[in-house]
């Protein structure tokens, strides 16, 4: 199934005819849809002059894209292992690797009749017909969602009624349109203020899965790009980091 990517344009100024503008191409993991928004927000305010292109998708996704010549200059992926796979294939800028955040999952539903404290036993309620999760075949958070289900024994149980979204954000999507009773996905997608109240959920602990420590990489196109350098210095400022966790993201150290 042919990945469907969210396409978001952000303008950030208001330019005159004729003017040549700047821009940045940014692949963004699909945990930071809303995070995005915000990011980019505050960059306009000590960057008006450039605008920055953001496409949301699953990291996988992104990654076979990159490495086949996709126009993208900065990769911001929901893990550390395609980033460093695209420096070792020489598509991507070594000295450029930022682990930017780690990422959270939670169990997620619209049900007010499920019993989240019960953490992922929950799962095996006989009235829950559908479980949302992302792809695991290219997607870091489905990957980390199917590793809890396994590490706490439910998944060979549950397995006959999860469903795979393209990505985390469409595996809400499942939820929250009620094609799917529950689901796990990224906590920065609970914490968005257009998602906050929505349902309930419940956080699973970290040491259920593989730590989702998530990494920003330049392309060798984005290393030749003096704003993409300037973007990936704000991803590393206080500011940036004051963002992600407002999101929910742990930040590294």
């Amino acid at each position: 199934m042919r990945e469907l990517l969210i396409r978001m344009v952000v303008v950030l100024c208001i330019f005159a005819p004729g003017t040549a503008r700047a821009e940045v191409h940014v692949a963004a993991a699909s945990d930071l849809v809303y995070c995005m928004q915000d990011l980019n927000a505050e960059f306009r305010k000590e960057r008006s002059d450039i605008d920055v292109v953001v496409s949301v998708g699953s990291s996988g996704t992104f990654y076979a894209q990159i490495r086949n010549g996709a126009p993208f200059d900065l990769f911001l992926a929901a893990d550390m292992e395609f980033p460093r796979r695209l420096i070792d294939e020489g598509v991507a800028e070594k000295n450029s690797l930022t682990p930017y955040a780690i990422g959270r999952i939670v169990l997620w539903s619209t049900r007010a009749d499920l019993d989240l404290r019960r953490g992922l036993a929950v799962l095996t309620d006989k009235t829950i017909s559908r479980i949302a999760i992302a792809n695991p075949e290219h997607a870091p958070y489905g990957r980390a969602a199917k590793a809890a289900m396994e590490k706490a024994g439910v998944w060979n149980t549950v397995q006959p009624k999860v469903v795979f979204g393209e990505n985390i954000s469409q595996a809400r999507q499942f939820v929250q349109t009620g094609n799917a009773d529950i689901g796990i996905i990224a906590l920065s997608l609970v914490m968005a203020p257009v998602v906050q109240g929505i349902g309930q959920y419940a956080l699973i602990p970290e040491d259920a899965h593989p730590r989702l420590e998530q990494g920003a990489v330049l392309t060798v196109r984005g290393a030749k790009n003096s704003e993409a350098q300037a973007y990936m210095t704000f991803l590393r400022s206080l500011q940036a980091r004051a963002i992600f966790e407002k999101y929910g993201f742990v930040l590294p150290k």
